[in-house]
């Protein structure tokens, strides 16, 4: 096989991966989400807890819609019981985002959109891998 053939396998192999459509997914919400964490949190100087909380669900449907459409099969659970479990799922996701905003802002003095960015990579592992393994039955 010439080379441009691995190579344009590899970026075919890419394009369909699930993992690369569930990061354009999260790209959507996570565009959202400080979207409206930069608006109420920094643009009205709204305390950041309450606005991360909202912005965090905000930005849980809008995966979860997308997520239906484009990333992931459902089957494994009747529909009320899959949204359930994807906000069960976001709910530890939101624990974990506060938690990382708390710490970089409080405690390293981080910028608050800069935490909220970092905050947010730290959670998408956990959000991909939990509706992966524990809330849809595979990838499409």
């Amino acid at each position: 096989m010439s080379r441009g053939g691995v190579v344009d396998q590899g970026l075919s192999a890419i394009a369909d991966s699930a993992l690369l459509r569930y990061l354009f997914v999260g790209g959507i919400a996570a565009l959202a989400d400080w979207a409206i964490f930069a608006f109420f949190a920094i643009g009205l100087g709204l305390d950041y807890i309450p606005i991360a909380v909202i912005s965090f669900l905000v930005a849980t449907l809008i995966n979860y819609l997308l997520s239906i459409r484009f990333v992931f099969v459902g089957g494994r659970h009747e529909q009320r019981v899959e949204v359930s479990l994807v906000f069960l799922v976001s709910a530890f996701g939101l624990l974990l985002n506060v938690a990382a905003l708390f710490a970089l802002m409080k405690l390293l003095l981080m910028h608050p959109m800069l935490a909220k960015v970092l905050a947010t990579a730290a959670v998408f592992a956990w959000n991909f891998g939990a509706r992966r393994f524990w809330v849809f039955a595979g990838f499409k």
